[in-house]
């Protein structure tokens, strides 16, 4: 848990004192788990983040989730659609009592009853590759605005253009692949973007990093870019059924097109939450105490001829 800020105590001062412990306490209780899990330098990292999750569908919506009960301190959210009867299947913050509602304003909504704490700013637009810079960059060139970003769009293009200014600036980024179309939750799997299998998406996203962006090809290469896919084949509607046979026209690969289940929605989610939490976690006691040294025997010096050293060490 954070420790306090102490200040002097004066007559305007101790309510905000009082406050603070309570609210320190609060979290402590709400979180102390995931301390005991994570470790107290991981929480703090946790506490500390800025994540933006591009995209708060049926998997986006569940990483918001996660990161929250997580104790993840920002949370910045951009979209631009409104929850609506079709997405109540997938979508956590899809309710009776939310249709209508902006889907960011709904999770904000909904995140201010888990974690109090977090810092929540909504974007209402969608990602084009005109306004990425503006969205995702930085005011400061030496520093990222976010620690981890997170593509869960389904355009093609939007996506190609959101992961390569991610990567020409250094940014965190998770992708995720096409979640419609599959019932396994099993068969979800993260890998370097460059080497997925089974996922028409990532694939025509490769395909556009490549002949726009620059991107390498071949199998040999990487990508540096962490993405979460599905190696289950598709199951494509056809005349009301479902069927697992390439059709060979795509035209998207959205939850509108396909059908869709909330139990590989959903663990796409977690998957790409527990991803990021790791790594942060791994970051944050990656920083070792040095030992410190051992002060050199009375004997050590004697041989050494340092008389000052021999004073102090006598006198010690």
């Amino acid at each position: 848990m954070r420790p306090v800020k102490w200040r002097a105590m004066t007559p305007n001062t101790t309510s905000f004192i009082e406050s603070t412990f309570e609210d320190e306490v609060d979290f402590g209780r709400r979180f102390g788990g995931i301390a005991r899990l994570y470790g107290e330098r991981a929480l703090e990292r946790f506490r500390a983040a800025h994540v933006c999750v591009v995209g708060v569908g049926g998997v986006g919506s569940w990483i918001v989730e996660a990161l929250a009960r997580s104790a993840v301190g920002r949370l910045t959210l951009i979209d631009l659609d409104n929850v609506a009867e079709s997405n109540i299947n997938r979508q956590i913050q899809a309710l009776s009592t939310t249709i209508g509602m902006p889907k960011i304003e709904a999770l904000k909504q909904r995140i201010a009853l888990i974690n109090p704490y977090c810092e929540v700013e909504l974007v209402e637009d969608f990602i084009d590759p005109d306004n990425i810079p503006q969205m995702i960059g930085s005011t400061r060139v030496d520093t990222a605005r976010f620690d981890y970003v997170v593509d869960a769009i389904d355009s093609v293009k939007a996506k190609a253009a959101l992961i390569a200014y991610c990567s020409e600036h250094a940014i965190p980024l998770v992708v995720i692949g096409g979640a419609g179309g599959q019932i396994d939750p099993t068969k979800i799997e993260v890998r370097d973007l460059a080497r997925t299998e089974q996922e028409p998406l990532l694939k025509k996203v490769r395909k556009v990093l490549r002949s726009r962006y620059g991107f390498a090809k071949g199998e040999k290469n990487k990508y540096h870019i962490d993405a979460v896919f599905s190696m289950e084949p598709l199951r494509y509607p056809e005349a009301g059924d479902a069927c697992a046979i390439d059709p060979n026209s795509i035209t998207g690969l959205n939850c509108a097109g396909f059908g869709s289940s909330m139990v590989v929605t959903a663990t796409f989610g977690m998957v790409a939450a527990g991803h990021m939490l790791r790594k942060m976690a791994e970051e944050a006691n990656a920083a070792v105490v040095k030992p410190v040294a051992a002060p050199a025997s009375v004997e050590a010096i004697v041989e050494t001829g340092d008389a000052v050293q021999l004073e102090e060490a006598l006198l010690s």
